[in-house]
């Protein structure tokens, strides 16, 4: 299935999800509009070693993001297949591929519509909601 977000088409494997399209769709506009830092759906993951680097990336706090050495380092491997097992994440935004980036600070890749710079707008709303959130929550002059 397909889902529109920040103007991108991001292709998501449903048969992985645990719920219907109207409420993975439903998840990822709260999700960009600033109601929603997680999603509250059941994914299955792969066996083997894609399952856990998604189990990995699914542990990425919301606004925040890892490099492809932390995440290999943590699962006794090499960067670079841990590039490749984001790229064949079968549920992209689901599981925060987009928040692995490379060690010199560039995004590395991303599957979605768009590459890089859909990986750049989805860390870029991540960081202006925290923003948002830590501002209403700041004292006023009143």
């Amino acid at each position: 299935m397909h889902v529109d977000i920040i103007d991108a088409t991001i292709e998501l494997d449903e048969s992985f999800v645990d719920a219907p399209p109207a409420e993975i769709r439903r998840q990822v506009r709260d999700y960009e509009r600033g109601g929603r830092t997680e999603f509250a759906l059941e994914i299955a993951l792969p066996d083997g070693f894609l399952g856990d680097v998604m189990s990995a990336m699914a542990q990425i706090p919301y606004g925040e993001t890892r490099t492809y050495g932390e995440l290999a380092t943590a699962l006794d491997t090499a960067p670079v297949a841990v590039g490749q097992a984001c790229g064949r994440n079968p549920v992209p935004l689901l599981v925060p591929c987009h928040r692995v980036v490379a060690t010199d600070g560039g995004l590395g890749g991303y599957s979605a519509t768009g590459g890089v710079a859909t990986k750049r707008r989805l860390l870029d709303l991540e960081t202006r909601m925290i923003g948002r959130s830590v501002q209403s929550h700041l004292p006023t002059d009143g």
